[in-house]
């Protein structure tokens, strides 16, 4: 036999199945256990919320000859025929491909014929908003009084696209988005009905994806699973599938925004368009992600509404110290504008390229947000005392273009620079990649540097970020991980480069110096 998809395989067949919808479930419930049924209904909400799949509950349960507190039997008959699809007494319509009125005049002609089995004969209408004029002006008669033993059901995404006459005469039922927690609880339930396991962080994150819809969940988690068929399903391993941006990376854009590196941005998005990431939800995720620290500026009590883990909470609360508020605004801003146009666009990758120019670079705008950014930077300066003006590269002080000058000789390694040094230069990333999330984010704005005797120094530029590391067991952790790369016992110790007794001085990068100075062996 045939694989059946997930959302097909644990479609719910009773109303105790539906998940989200509670308050529907318990009026149609009622209204059947009662016998106080309408004779048109009108079910619109967002994809995948179950509205054709709660009409097709309410036709079984208003034929169910043995009904249980309103709930179909799902063994009878009448249950069987219409869970098969081949019941005469329940039609079901596409009205996107059946949407003249000649399609809707074949119904008011059947609709005189009383059913053949069961009580009720009725007709469920998907997509109704698709109907044509004509065809929604010979439904209204038969809508308004229809036979005694005649219900419609109509199926809607686009409510506002309903004529009035056809709302005055339903009952109007609005499904809302599942929540997150729900969704993971179902889908934590059904891979154990399905002998599968996997991780509650991968689980929420394909919840958060699904957008509320229960059917997309499911048809993403079936996805997921395809892929890794025979292990636990973990968090990167649904990142790689659905071709999503981690938390991490988002960190990463936003300190090279923050500091106007505009080229380490393009460097970065160059690799996750290398990495086969999807760019249109990429500036979704990333404006979610900027949301969730705004909501954490502006207030700590908002915690319960970030929808991540634990480890992701962390990292957030400590990015949250570094843009302002008013910085977090105007990117959100531009990225919201950016991923309504990015959809229809065939140069995806220049738009986002832009997007980023234009963070990094507020001087570019003349808007009251961009404005508003240029001052604070401007009084970020006047604070730390720098009153320089920075010349563009390639200027000189009258604006124009420098003589060629030959280029300086690359840098000698100093006599601190010992053997170790070298290894940790050398090995930098790989020591990057053993450390925590957290830590890893923290320290791409340091600059690992020599200091006296066998003294690795991490120099930072922002006193918040030196704190965190000194704070805890941060540095005992970084000195475990070095000497496990390089097979040494070093001490490590931050600073901050402008702090009082920093100042003037030139701390070495280790990065810049490994990449200067070619490694050569000599034969003796």
């Amino acid at each position: 036999m045939s694989y059946t998809a997930l959302y097909r395989k644990f479609r719910p067949d009773n109303f105790d199945e539906v998940k989200g919808q509670d308050a529907i479930v318990t009026t149609l419930r009622n209204q059947v256990k009662t016998d106080r049924t309408g004779h048109a209904y009108l079910f619109c909400g967002t994809r995948g919320t179950g509205k054709t799949t709660m009409a097709k509950i309410l036709a079984k349960a208003v034929n169910c000859g043995q009904q249980n507190e309103g709930n179909p039997c799902n063994e009878c008959a009448v249950c069987r025929a219409i869970n098969a699809g081949n019941s005469m007494n329940v039609i079901e319509i596409d009205a996107a491909s059946n949407n003249g009125v000649d399609n809707i005049r074949e119904i008011v002609d059947e609709v005189k014929y009383s059913p053949t089995e069961g009580r009720y004969k009725v007709y469920i209408i998907d997509e109704v908003h698709m109907l044509s004029t004509g065809a929604f002006n010979a439904l209204l008669k038969t809508l308004e009084e229809p036979p005694g033993y005649a219900m419609f059901i109509l199926a809607t995404t686009e409510v506002q696209k309903i004529p009035i006459t056809i709302l005055s005469r339903c009952q109007r039922y609005d499904f809302k988005r599942i929540t997150v927690e729900c969704i993971v609880e179902r889908l934590s339930d059904l891979m154990g009905r399905e002998g599968l396991s996997a991780e509650d962080k991968a689980l929420r994150y394909i919840a958060r994806m699904a957008d509320g819809a229960m059917r997309d969940a499911l048809s993403l988690l079936d996805q997921c699973i395809a892929f890794y068929p025979e292990k636990t399903l973990g968090y990167e391993e649904v990142l790689e599938v659905l071709g999503n941006v981690d938390v991490e990376v988002f960190a990463r854009l936003l300190r090279y925004i923050c500091s106007g590196d505009v080229s380490s941005c393009i460097g970065l998005l160059d690799e996750i368009i290398l990495a086969g990431r999807e760019l249109v939800q990429f500036t979704v995720d990333f404006t979610w992600y900027l949301r969730n620290l705004l909501l954490l500026k502006v207030s700590g009590e908002m915690e319960d509404l970030l929808e991540v883990s634990t480890d992701q909470l962390s990292l957030l609360k400590h990015e949250a110290e570094v843009a302002e508020s008013e910085t977090l605004m105007r990117y959100i801003r531009i990225f919201s504008e950016l991923s309504n146009r990015v959809k229809y666009a065939a140069q995806k990758r220049v738009l986002i390229e832009v997007a980023l120019i234009k963070l990094c670079r507020p001087q570019m705008e003349t808007d009251y947000n961009s404005l508003v950014e240029r001052v604070r930077l401007l009084e970020k300066q006047l604070e730390e005392g720098d009153f320089t003006q920075k010349k563009q590269p390639g200027k000189n002080e009258e604006g124009a273009k420098p003589k060629q000058e030959p280029e300086p000789p690359p840098e000698v390694l100093s006599a601190a620079m010992t053997e170790d040094m070298q290894k940790i230069a050398a090995k930098w990333g790989e020591i990057l990649q053993k450390l925590p999330q957290m830590l890893r984010v923290v320290l791409i704005g340091a600059r690992p540097s020599p200091g006296a005797g066998n003294q690795l120094l991490l120099v930072f530029d922002h006193e918040i970020d030196k704190h965190l590391i000194d704070s805890g067991r941060h540095l005992e952790e970084i000195k475990k991980v070095v000497e496990t790369v390089i097979g040494k016992a070093i001490e490590v110790q931050a600073v901050c480069a402008r702090t009082e007794g920093s100042e003037g001085r030139n701390y070495l990068d280790l990065t810049k110096i490994a990449k200067k100075i070619p490694v050569e062996y000599v034969d003796e």
